[in-house]
């Protein structure tokens, strides 16, 4: 089982075809979940990067049950979460 910590805050998530999906913006330790904003502009991104921001409203909630791995850089989840995706159900 994924264990999320406040230091996966700044990292991407990734769907398991490789897409980034957006930038953890926040990780509440205690409910294990992690905050996605899938739309960071340049100037947020290196906020998150640096530990200093916080989840938005939009932000997308991630169970750590969802997340298949953690490096140094990314998440990883074990779904195909991208754009395309959604476009090929419809």
């Amino acid at each position: 089982m994924t264990v999320l910590s406040e230091e996966d805050e700044g990292k991407f998530l990734m769907d398991v075809r490789g897409e980034q999906i957006g930038i953890v913006t926040e990780v509440d330790p205690i409910e294990q979940i992690a905050y996605v904003d899938p739309e960071p502009t340049l100037t947020n991104a290196w906020i998150q990067s640096l530990g200093r921001g916080s989840a938005g409203e939009d932000d997308l909630e991630i169970p750590a049950e969802n997340v298949a791995t953690v490096t140094d850089s990314e998440l990883r989840v074990d779904a195909d979460l991208s754009s395309e995706a959604d476009e090929s159900d419809e």
